[in-house]
């Protein structure tokens, strides 16, 4: 492990802390939904961005572990994924007491697809080394 250092906690905890902060925030204000009924383009925003979110979380997150922990990558991985899972389950139980809110199991799911996205995207710049 490396040792802490105020450049590390500002390029690599703080951007990870910063969006997970955002990510509550924006589940935290009532009523974020449809006032008429839903339409296709708003499930694609709506769902779109819980992908996009998770997304960038996760390679936050990996970068952290990367640059942080220098383990081997699968357990760097399969840490990330799992964290980043409990924080996607966390948001969505925390939605559950938010007027006009729901924590939905299907969100979760589509949370996973930005969390494989971005483990694929932060692999493939791993292999490629614009990351390290």
């Amino acid at each position: 492990m490396q040792r802490l250092s105020f450049s590390f906690l500002i390029f690599y905890f703080i951007p990870v802390l910063l969006w997970g902060v955002g990510i509550f925030y924006l589940s935290s204000i009532p009523a974020l939904g449809v006032r008429e009924g839903p339409s296709v383009w708003f499930f694609l925003e709506r769902k779109g961005a819980h992908v996009f979110e998770y997304f960038l979380l996760t390679i936050l997150v990996l970068r952290l572990a990367y640059f942080y922990v220098r383990r081997d990558i699968v357990s760097l991985v399969l840490f990330s994924c799992f964290f980043v899972l409990l924080y996607a389950m966390s948001d969505e139980f925390h939605q559950t007491f938010v007027l006009g809110r729901e924590g939905a199991v299907r969100d979760v799911l589509i949370d996973s697809v930005g969390i494989v996205l971005g483990v694929c995207v932060f692999l493939f710049l791993v292999r490629r080394k614009r990351i390290g």
